[in-house]
């Protein structure tokens, strides 16, 4: 059945921060990332104050709903004197770590210094009795040593405490852009732009360097590393992007520095496409692997591409973000646009069909067909990544059909959800999409409004979208 309303189902859900129309808005307000946690229990978001807010599943209401957790303060601006240089108190990246007890563990970074914060629920105990006080009605002073009597403590309250475990400082040269936790949860990989490390979570005072692409002459300096994450299953895998449009896949087996990556997913360039933008535009700004690892997603500035481990000439599936936009290269090149960093996420439903061992096993046969592989690798529903004038896209690989919707402020004057659009009459809350992908063809974008970080429910249909200094959660049946 058609989706008339262009939607794909989805719709408003919540909307945390300010929800005023404000002209100006506070640097230090403007999200900088978002992460649910592997329950989707808990949703993590940093912004450029230092700060990380919490948010925990609002078990009292129907459908997935959030409430405020707990804030604190991750990161402070600091000042390199050696180097005279300002290092900012922006979070560039949140993990989770997988829960072992009541307390919660994540890893939260800056520029240059990653830690890990324990954050769980603490009683405050108070004096409730004492030789002058009987709870808050004064006692007068003992007359004798008989009358003096031991405090007594009691419950008073239980607050959310947010403790720093680890501190992993002075491992990096330059600025961090990448943490990710790996499947043994043991150890975790941090990136810059040149080297990627190896830490233990437990030690933070050591770290190994595993990937180191500087060049002895920084002149000959040619790509930086944009992205990194390890894989979901195996310990000893994980991938790095480049700015040079490919994707490397290291062994952590096959020796201690990974600098022969085991695999490089490349796409030869077409030369009759080739502009003074090529470079800038095919650099990578993400990857992620799919739930299982056997597929890889990537993220250029006009295109999605989904990639199979096991094949490295060509992507399986490319999709096109910004075509629009490949006219107005220039502009965005003046206005540093052309720079932004778009993340890309997996669906939470990015499971593959459940085939029984012998329908595995003809699977890997044919799997040595290109054809037949592009049909299997439809198997993965659901991709998101963001665009500009706070538009969002939804793609499903299964049919191919395109979701646009657009994290505006309108979308939460809407008293409930589907409850009408003010000032447009007949059309409901989260469904414009048909002529949301016309809007986003027009001149008039905002590219200062932009939807660079997002994150998916592993198990269900939410998604959390970052836009400036808010956060919103939309849900699909």
């Amino acid at each position: 059945m058609e989706d008339p309303s262009g939607s794909g189902g989805w719709r408003f859900a919540q909307c945390f921060g300010d929800k005023g129309e404000v002209e100006d808005i506070t640097e230090a307000d403007i999200i900088s990332t978002v992460e649910f946690d592997s329950t989707g229990n808990y949703l993590a978001t940093g912004d450029k104050g230092g700060r990380v807010v919490l948010f925990e599943r609002n078990e009292s209401k129907k459908g997935c709903e959030y409430k405020f957790y707990t804030e604190f303060q991750s990161h402070e601006p600091e000042f390199d004197y050696l180097k005279s240089l300002e290092i900012e108190e922006k979070i560039n990246k949140i993990r989770w770590c997988r829960r072992q007890n009541s307390a919660h563990f994540l890893l939260s970074t800056n520029d240059k210094t990653i830690k890990l914060w324990k954050v769980f629920e603490k009683s405050l105990r108070v004096v409730s009795e004492s030789n002058h006080y009987d709870g808050q009605r004064p006692l007068p002073p003992p007359s004798a040593p008989g009358h003096l009597r031991l405090p007594r403590m009691s419950q008073q309250d239980n607050i959310i405490a947010a403790v720093p475990r680890k501190v992993y400082a002075n491992a990096h040269a330059y600025h961090i852009h990448s943490i990710s936790v790996n499947s043994d949860q043991e150890t975790y990989i941090s990136a810059d732009d040149l080297r990627i490390n190896l830490w233990n979570l437990n030690i933070s005072d050591q770290s190994f360097n595993i990937v180191d692409i500087k060049p002895v002459n920084m002149e000959e300096l040619t790509e930086v590393i944009t992205a990194t994450e390890f894989h979901p299953t195996h310990c000893n895998l994980f991938m790095y992007s480049s700015s040079k449009s490919n994707i490397k896949l290291a062994d952590m087996r096959d020796s201690a520095l990974c600098d022969n990556h085991a695999k490089c997913f490349e796409e030869e360039e077409d030369p009759s496409t080739r502009s003074f933008f090529s470079e800038i535009i095919s650099s990578i700004s993400d990857v992620k692997f799919s739930h299982d690892g056997r597929y890889i997603l990537s993220r250029d500035y006009l295109s999605l591409k989904i990639w199979d481990v096991n094949m490295e000439s060509r992507p399986v599936k490319t999709i096109p973000i910004h075509d629009h936009l490949r006219g107005k290269l220039c502009d965005l090149y003046e206005n540093d646009c052309i720079f932004d960093k778009f993340e890309c996420v997996w669906g939470g439903d990015d499971k593959y069909v459940n085939l029984t061992r012998s329908a595995r096993r003809l699977r890997d046969v044919i799997l040595q067909m290109s054809e037949i592989k592009k049909l299997i690798a439809t198997g993965f529903r659901h991709v998101l990544t963001g665009s500009y004038h706070n538009y969002f896209r939804i793609y499903d690989t299964d049919t191919l059909n395109d979701v646009v919707l657009q994290a505006d402020k309108s979308a939460f004057k809407a008293k409930k959800i589907g409850g009408p659009l003010p000032g447009k009459p007949g059309m409901k809350n989260g469904q414009r999409g048909g002529g949301l992908r016309d809007a986003m063809q027009l001149d008039t974008l905002d590219f200062n409004k932009k939807i660079l970080h997002a994150s998916w429910h592993p198990r269900e249909n939410t998604i959390a979208i970052a836009a400036t200094n808010n956060l919103f959660l939309y849900s699909a049946a």
